[in-house]
């Protein structure tokens, strides 16, 4: 039987202007965060259309070990570094259907 795991989507619109410096502190994220206990993927897009508009697409094995990513130093630097660049922030929590 396929196991169920829960599915990030994070859209991320930056401020015009500060798309370089956002993106680059997104990258910063990739290593450390796929090194984390619990993530199975955790990929960075950028849209083709829209430049300032990125999108994670992130998979973990529980809503618990995502939650402690979620608190965790690296992550907590990137919000804070990004205060005021930011557009827009959407955040989706999903599962997977499977059949």
């Amino acid at each position: 039987m396929k196991k169920s795991y829960l599915t990030i989507v994070a859209k991320i619109v930056v401020k015009e202007g500060h798309r370089e410096f956002v993106k680059a502190e997104l990258l910063k994220l990739l290593d450390s965060t796929r090194a984390e206990e619990g993530n199975i993927c955790y990929d960075l897009h950028q849209d083709n259309e829209n430049p300032n508009l990125f999108l994670f697409f992130e998979r973990w094995v529980n809503r618990e070990l995502w939650q402690a990513h979620m608190k965790n130093e690296q992550l907590a630097h990137y919000l804070k570094v990004t205060e005021g660049k930011i557009e827009e922030f959407t955040l989706n929590e999903m599962t997977e259907i499977i059949n």
